[in-house]
């Protein structure tokens, strides 16, 4: 009897303004907090704990709110301090909201300007390495020149004499130096310069910005043509002055046979000095087409690496 009595009562009880207020209240609670939690996981700014934790902070007052709105109590006051309570979690959320959905925007074009950033910055590297290469491949000419210099310091016996080269800061032959310098001159004189910085810019037209595509295999390929044109072009210049001293040795081991009481390594140094130079004065004249080779060499360079990056 005394719970049918109960049911009757609960049956009788009508909800109230306060009572349609907190339910309101706790759906809207509930739509506030679904959307600031799926706003903080689209900014992807906080860590799986923080997220955690907010999800649970965020289903505990959910439940507590659902607990003391859905029951049927007389408890007015409470329901109603619950429902303002509510009022204000729900209108700090919507903020959080908005201010969380702010941010995104702005790390967005943050993020943007930056992936701008970063792509300008590779394309500045590949047009700089593509130059670089384009200049190496000119430079690189020019050490068959020392090499050959090389080449006749040893044979004429001033191999031990060096000279501190300026521009690369370090120690180059004598002769070496004499033909680098030489065929610098010639460079400027015979305007190959201009074939150079011709080159360079017919090369924006030939591999527009950022259509640099870089071959290694064409590169290596070119590089090992190089080697052996480095060693040929090279023995070229020195040859005069190689067969001059080739002879004088051959003269001079003859001369050992005859007479062993010469000294030739003395004599030897002297006159394989002596010889050097005037095989080397003798032959200046030979420097422009020796100069012309390396020349050609340069602009076949300067061709393929350019035939590599297209």
């Amino acid at each position: 009897m005394d719970k049918r009595r109960e049911s009757s009562q609960t049956r009788r009880i009508r909800r109230t303004k306060v009572d349609w207020f907190g339910i309101i209240m706790m759906f809207v609670l509930l739509v506030c907090s679904l959307a600031i939690f799926a706003r903080l996981m689209a900014t992807k700014m906080l860590t799986t704990t923080n997220m955690v934790l907010i999800m649970v902070a965020l289903l505990v007052v959910n439940g507590l709110h659902i607990f003391v709105q859905l029951p049927l109590r007389r408890n007015k006051l409470g329901k109603l301090i619950c429902g303002a309570l509510a009022v204000l979690l729900s209108a700090g959320m919507i903020y959080g909201t908005v201010a969380a959905g702010a941010v995104q925007s702005a790390l967005n074009k943050i993020s943007g300007v930056m992936v701008e950033k970063q792509v300008t910055a590779v394309i500045v590297m590949k047009e700089a390495i593509a130059g670089l290469l384009i200049g190496f491949g000119a430079n690189i000419c020019m050490a068959i020149v020392n090499f050959a210099g090389s080449i006749a310091d040893m044979e004429t016996g001033l191999s031990m004499a060096t000279l501190m080269d300026p521009a690369t800061r370090e120690s180059t032959s004598i002769t070496g130096a004499l033909y680098q310098y030489s065929f610098m001159l010639m460079l400027i004189a015979s305007g190959m310069y201009r074939y150079l910085f011709g080159a360079l810019a017919d090369s924006f037209t030939l591999i527009p910005i950022n259509g640099v595509t870089f071959h290694a295999d064409s590169l290596l390929n070119s590089m090992i043509e190089f080697m052996n044109d480095y060693i040929l072009i090279g023995f070229r210049i020195v040859l005069p002055i190689f067969c001059v001293t080739l002879l004088l040795n051959a003269i001079l081991g003859v001369l050992a046979k005859v007479s062993p009481q010469m000294n030739m390594f003395a004599v030897g140094i002297q006159l394989k000095v002596l010889a050097g130079l005037s095989a080397l004065f003798l032959t200046a004249g030979m420097l422009p087409g020796a100069a012309d080779f390396v020349y050609q060499e340069m602009k076949k360079m300067v061709v393929s690496f350019i035939g590599g990056m297209m």
